[in-house]
């Protein structure tokens, strides 16, 4: 792992994917208890992506996101409360409960969206850059999308227009090694990377299990891309815990448990940043568990404030939603 500068960047960037796993857990439980409408997509395991890269990014920069998007949004910077009143269809939620789990948005923070639409935001990220561009604000976007969105003719698109045009954005694929219930290596042929080598566009490969390495590659091509040198792509190797989605708990048909408990046991980038930390004598172990205990209780105060709190007014129902008119 490469070093950061102060303990704080370190604490910081384990603290947050404390919360992604906190407020995972408890959606699992809000759909379990059957407390939760509808579906939603656990991020748990695939932390270290999501943080590495937005603890690189300003504010002001520009992030898309996916169907499995929670996690992409408390790195950038959502409040739990904000995003269980959203998951529960509460008045309070980022999207006054209209979003739900695959479509919350937080714009003040930079995240433009979760997308339902497998490669649906590539576009949205691609034009976020080029209108950064255009501005000349200085800003960055960044896309994530799964390894199966590899196989929507968007990306080869969007790529292509990025790199004829220079845009500052960088395509985050977090490949967690399966497509729904399908190994990644039985849906896409050849090298991620070279598909994105073949537009003239730089590619990366990156252990998306240490959180460390992501942030210092993604860093580097942060700065770079500022200065006009993007766009990038990233393939992060990674692996989500839960099924495809939280419906999905017999599993075996398609991955082992083996295969589960080896990524867990040793693989787990929370686990292993928190050993490294003691390891290096920046925080004991004690103070690492009454982190994880604090950010407990915020989840699980911020569940029962959500549980408790309004529905949107059914005066609501047509506002905040497009539909042409068809009247005609």
């Amino acid at each position: 792992m490469a070093k950061k500068t102060n303990t704080e960047d370190y604490l910081r960037m384990y603290r947050q994917m404390v919360r992604i796993r906190a407020f995972e857990d408890n959606a699992n439980q809000l759909y379990l208890s059957a407390k939760m409408p509808g579906l939603t997509h656990m991020y748990s395991g695939q932390e270290a992506v999501a943080v590495g890269i937005c603890d690189a990014l300003e504010a002001t920069d520009k992030i898309t996101s996916t169907h499995r998007g929670h996690g992409h949004c408390v790195a950038k910077g959502a409040e739990f409360k904000q995003m269980f009143c959203e998951l529960l269809g509460k008045e309070e939620g980022y999207c006054r409960g209209k979003g739900g789990s695959m479509h919350i948005a937080d714009q003040e923070n930079g995240n433009l969206g979760a997308n339902a639409i497998v490669g649906g935001s590539m576009g949205i990220a691609t034009g976020a850059a080029l209108s950064a561009k255009l501005a000349k604000t200085g800003d960055v976007a960044v896309c994530f999308f799964g390894d199966g969105a590899t196989a929507q003719g968007l990306w080869y698109e969007v790529m292509n227009m990025a790199a004829l045009w220079h845009l500052p954005v960088i395509y985050a694929c977090e490949n967690n090694g399966y497509s729904e219930y399908t190994r990644t290596d039985e849906i896409a042929a050849g090298s991620l990377t070279a598909r994105a080598e073949a537009f003239g566009i730089e590619a990366h490969k990156v252990d998306g299990q240490d959180v460390l390495a992501v942030n210092e590659l993604t860093e580097r091509l942060i700065a770079r891309a500022r200065k006009g040198e993007g766009p990038f792509f990233l393939e992060l190797a990674t692996y989500r815990y839960h099924g495809h989605h939280v419906g999905d708990i017999n599993r075996e048909y398609y991955r082992s448990k083996d295969e589960e408990s080896e990524w867990k046991e040793n693989r787990d980038p929370i686990l292993n940043f928190g050993v490294w930390l003691t390891g290096e004598g920046i925080v004991s172990e004690e103070e690492l568990a009454e982190i994880r205990a604090g950010i407990r209780a915020d989840a699980e105060a911020a569940v029962a404030y959500a549980l408790e709190a309004a529905y949107p007014d059914v005066s609501e129902v047509d506002m905040h939603v497009y539909a042409p008119n068809d009247a005609a």
